[in-house]
């Protein structure tokens, strides 16, 4: 499988947002991609006053990349988007996953929410305007396992572990919008560790740059084996990275280190 992660720099215009994904989606296919990953919240991302009013899965934002995965004939995910949610107070921060038919194969919502406090650099309650999601998500992408989660999730490794002997993920994705002061010391260590532990690849999609006066994201998307080798990332600004996920590897990376086989302690939700 050919995958593509797309970084990009989201603003306050949605309709600006749309058309530069749709650029680095055509790049994607351009190049031979299968699947092609955005970021989180790739429909807006600016202060919440001028958010625009959250859509249900196949409002517009959704049906746009619907479209663009059937006129493009790849599989997209979009990173997350603003959905509807339980409340007017509160929206799901929702993964959508697009089939080369632009079938939504998949929907997964944010489970863990940035809720951080460091008092004089960032002050920031994601659960003030965002309901938590409940149900890890693994989908089937023309024959590989495929584990779902966004930006957050990646602090949680119960997570991650449950995708895959729960869900049998091969490929894990994090579609992200990770803050500059953290991402510098934790962004790689983490998607390194949770492909290493969980014998995974990984592929993370992320937001660069500044996006509101409080708000400036690290990028480095990037896609990284189930060795914990980094395959490729993206420099600074908006672009993508291709890369060729060789299963082969992964089979042998399990039979030769069986880490996961050699599991003794069960988890909670075993």
């Amino acid at each position: 499988m050919r995958v593509a992660v797309c970084q990009l720099n989201a603003q306050e215009d949605q309709a600006r947002n749309l058309v530069a994904a749709k650029a680095l989606l055509e790049r994607a296919a351009a190049g031979g991609a299968d699947l092609a990953i955005l970021p989180e919240y790739v429909d807006y991302l600016g202060p919440v006053a001028g958010q625009p009013v959250a859509e249900p899965v196949d409002g517009e934002v959704g049906r746009f990349f619907a479209d663009a995965a059937q006129r493009l004939g790849i599989w997209v995910v979009v990173g997350s988007i603003h959905e509807r949610g339980p409340d007017p107070e509160h929206s799901y921060n929702t993964c959508l996953v697009f089939d080369r038919s632009g079938t939504l194969a998949a929907s997964y919502r944010k489970i863990h929410l940035y809720d951080v406090e460091i008092p004089g650099r960032v002050s920031y309650l994601e659960s003030a305007t965002v309901a938590a999601g409940a149900q890890p998500v693994v989908v089937d992408v023309e024959g590989i396992r495929v584990g779902l989660s966004i930006c957050y999730d990646l602090r949680f490794p119960e997570l991650y572990r449950q995708l895959v002997t729960d869900g049998g993920a091969d490929l894990l994705l994090v579609p992200a919008a990770f803050m500059l002061h953290t991402g510098r010391d934790h962004w790689e260590v983490l998607l390194r560790a949770r492909a290493i532990e969980n014998q995974c690849f990984v592929a993370a999609a992320a937001q660069t740059g500044d996006h509101e006066p409080r708000r400036t994201c690290f990028g480095r998307s990037m896609v990284i084996d189930p060795w914990g080798t980094v395959l490729a990332q993206v420099p600074d600004g908006s672009g993508l990275a291709i890369v060729d996920l060789d299963l082969e590897r992964l089979r042998t990376i399990r039979a030769e280190l069986p880490s996961l086989a050699n599991r003794r302690l069960q988890p909670s939700w075993a």
